[in-house]
Order: structure tokens, then sequence, then C-alpha cells
């Protein structure tokens, strides 16, 4: 598919952080040593080790449930499929091969900029099966969890009825592989009305803290399985 979510292609936003320099930094990280366990993903997973910018979100809990592991986060604020496929294909995923990856990606590609197209539902799906693929071009053996993209905004908003076809043709995709697992954690985030409950989610895109223990949580006992802690 011809699509810009497919097309590898470095920072097309400005968020609350320097995008190359954290590009340097992660990408010298992983030459340096080999990962057990990488999360891939924007800023919903750069958030979860923290940033000095925006304090107080999942550092608390990403401290506490893998000091002793050997993980490294490339979660970078604004990213798109696009984003990531550059990424991967610029030195951060050079010599890895983790037991286990987990991805959460999808979420900017549902909005618009001056910088870069909205993407349709199987446009994104296509850009992260191509990060897959990429995975499992450099390292065949490690286990992706695929996340299901996480609710945002309102109930009534477009944003949750893509979601949901989005995460469907994730989780078909997933079924068709023995590397891939899918994990939708989505209604965790939501009351019983299906609205986000503000204290997880206050800007009904990000987690807060108590919201990132529910995904450490969520994904702990594949973490005990494949990655042995």
């Amino acid at each position: 598919m011809n699509s810009s979510s497919v097309i590898p292609c470095p920072k097309l936003e400005n968020d609350f952080y320097d995008w190359y320099a954290r590009h340097d930094s992660k990408k010298k990280m992983a030459w340096e040593k080999r990962y057990d366990v990488i999360f891939i993903g924007d800023s919903i997973t750069h958030l979860f080790e923290g940033d000095p910018n925006i304090p107080g979100r999942g550092e608390k809990v990403w401290n506490r449930e893998y000091s002793t592991v050997e993980v490294l986060n490339l979660g970078f604020g604004w990213d798109r499929t696009q984003n990531v496929l550059w990424r991967l294909n610029n030195g951060e995923f050079t010599h890895q091969q983790p037991k286990m990856v987990v991805l959460n990606i999808g979420t900017n590609n549902l909005t618009g900029t001056e910088n870069a197209m909205e993407s349709s539902v199987p446009e994104i799906f296509a850009g992260i099966r191509a990060i897959c693929e990429k995975i499992h071009r450099v390292s065949p053996r490690t286990m992706i969890l695929l996340m299901g993209i996480f609710p945002r905004g309102r109930k009534d908003e477009s944003f949750r009825q893509r979601i949901k076809a989005l995460n469907r043709l994730l989780e078909a995709y997933a079924a068709q592989s023995d590397r891939i697992r899918f994990m939708d954690i989505g209604k965790k985030f939501l009351n019983e009305e299906g609205d986000i409950v503000a204290e997880l989610m206050p800007d009904l895109v990000h987690p807060s803290e108590k919201g990132y223990n529910i995904w450490a949580e969520a994904i702990k006992p594949v973490f005990q399985e494949i990655a042995k802690v």
C-alpha cells in the first residue's frame, strides 16, 4: 500500500523534547549493549519511563517494575508509524535480539496536521505490520507483544470506532503468527458508560501514574513468561 504510514521518515512534529537528541541517545544505547526487552511507541510509551519535561507520569512504575531488567524504551512523543520505521532503520534496533518487544503505536496516525496527513485504518494497520516485519527481519525469534491502541477522546468521537476497527485488524494479524501476541487493555481505562476514567487518563490520551500501573500489571504475566523476570 502506497501510504505515508509505511514510508520511513524522521521527525514530523514538535513536542516536549528534542527528537533528534533522543534518537542519538537511544541509538548509542542500542549500539553499546543488547536488551532483553524493548518498548517501542509514541508519547504513551515515552512517558512510561518518564521525561523531565513532563514529570509524574509512568516513571515510578517503570523504575519499580523494570529496574532489574535489561530494558530499552524507544517511545518518542508525537511519533507515527513512519517515524518508528525510520528510527528502526537508522540505528535504534541495530544488533538487537530482544526476547520481547512491546509495541504500542498508531494513535497519532489517526490525526492529521500540516506536516502529515491523517491515515485511514487500513493505512495505520499497514504501518504497524511493516514495523513488526522490520523487527522480525532483524530478530526473527523476538516475541512481539502488540498492544491494542488505547482508547482516546470522548466516547462519541470518531477516534473510538476507528480504534476498534484497527484493533480488530491487529488481533487477526497477530493470530496468524506464533511470534506476535495481541493484547487489548483498553476497557481497563473506561467506566461502565464507556467514558475514559479521568484519574487514569487525565487528558483522554496519556495514562497517569495509575494508568501506567494498569499497563504494567496487564503485561506482567507475559514479561514473566517470555523475559523470565
